[in-house]
């Protein structure tokens, strides 16, 4: 949560300096150089998004919550198998084997499953496949250690449990592997990719715009002056501009529920750049449309608070949610991100006086990111902990 209230606190103060900055005095040179950093934000959000929120998204989805623990379990099992083995070839006693497979269960508590322990011990052994198999086999080596049974009894039972466990591990690999056949004609993966791309399209296509800046680009070249003459009220365009915040917000707050480094970093990274030549676009806009300084600096606030308040409820909400939905919603946030940044580098892409221009910070950004997800890669940062 901390680090939620940090980065909305970020966010607010990126947004609301640089949207009261043209409300408040003329920057020409700050105008001339809007183009060169929404072009650099574009890069850095469609790399971000190809490269690093796509690609977790799906891995997310595809393998859910229980990725990790049935790693471990998996892991533990065919060290705890050579223990037994040892037993039936009379290399070691019972008991020696239950101080051995205590042992290698302090090595499996230290990812994560040391916590689970007082609770399933006092749960006993009433739903043994639902609980993970170092849960169950702990209890069995707290009943020897408590003398309810003896060490042969307990090597017994844990032999049992690594037996079906091992049976039910085959069981469910037989059932994922038609899982993933009977769903196959299913892209569900992919229309979440796409839906976010149809909402923020379907956005703009009602009024409520995201390309204020490109109108301001277009009309200064035109015209030779920032105002801009809008065919859309200034609430709808305010509000509309709002609604993709909020996007923004979600996206931050489910890369921090997922934990990854690296993909947090991309996200925010993306957000934050892109969030500087949003607000200064809206600021311009609002300072020509609106009758007072007042009502414009009130755009801009609305528009600063919408991704603070985005980080704080999503990251509150999505700190239980299991991994395959964070999964979709990653793939939810690329689509919108995609079309952000399309919508922010195509049209000018499409002016042969302009393209050259944007070429540059555009390749920039994708290097920026490129660089970010070597250097996280090097530190380690982007072993997935979940």
């Amino acid at each position: 949560m901390q680090h939620a209230l940090i980065y909305a606190g970020i966010t607010f103060i990126i947004a609301l300096i640089f949207g009261i900055l043209p409300i408040k005095r003329k920057l020409g040179q700050f105008t001339e150089n809007l183009r060169f950093s929404t072009s650099f934000a574009s890069g850095i959000i469609i790399a971000s998004a190809l490269l690093v929120v796509i690609p977790e998204g799906f891995e997310l989805a595809n393998h859910g919550d229980d990725e990790h623990s049935e790693e471990g379990d998996h892991n533990l099992a065919g060290s705890v198998a050579l223990v037994l083995l040892e037993v039936e070839n009379g290399d070691i006693t019972p008991s020696s084997a239950i101080e051995e497979i205590e042992s290698l269960l302090g090595g499996h508590d230290e990812e994560g499953h040391e916590e689970d322990h007082e609770e399933d011990h006092e749960e006993g052994h009433e739903d043994e496949h639902s609980e993970s198999l170092a849960s169950n086999i702990t209890h069995v080596i707290e009943e020897v250690e408590a003398s309810e049974i003896n060490a042969t009894q307990g090597i017994q039972e844990i032999n049992e449990l690594v037996t079906a466990h091992t049976h039910a591990e085959d069981h469910d690999e037989h059932d994922h592997e038609e899982g993933e056949h009977e769903e196959s004609g299913l892209p569900i993966l992919g229309l979440a990719v796409l839906l976010g791309f149809l909402v923020m399209l379907l956005l703009e296509a009602s009024g409520a715009g995201h390309a204020v800046h490109e109108e301001h680009h277009r009309h200064k070249d035109d015209h030779g002056h920032d105002h801009i003459h809008h065919g859309r009220s200034g609430w709808t365009l305010v509000i509309g501009l709002s609604i993709h915040a909020l996007a923004d917000g979600l996206a931050i707050g489910a890369s921090l529920a997922v934990g990854d480094a690296a993909l947090s970093t991309a996200v925010i990274a993306a957000v934050l750049i892109h969030k500087a030549p949003a607000a200064f676009s809206l600021g311009v806009f609002s300072k020509h449309e609106r009758g007072t300084d007042t009502d414009a600096v009130r755009d801009v606030l609305l528009f600063s608070m919408a991704t603070p308040v985005a980080i704080i409820i999503s990251s509150i909400a999505l700190a239980d949610i299991e991994h395959g939905t964070l999964g979709l919603i990653m793939l939810f946030s690329a689509g919108s991100f995609l079309y952000v940044a399309t919508v922010d580098a195509l049209p000018d892409l499409h002016n042969p006086e302009n393209s050259k221009e944007i070429i540059l910070p555009f390749v920039i950004g994708i290097v920026a990111i490129l660089m970010i997800l070597i250097v996280a890669s090097q530190m380690g940062w982007m072993d997935h902990g979940h």
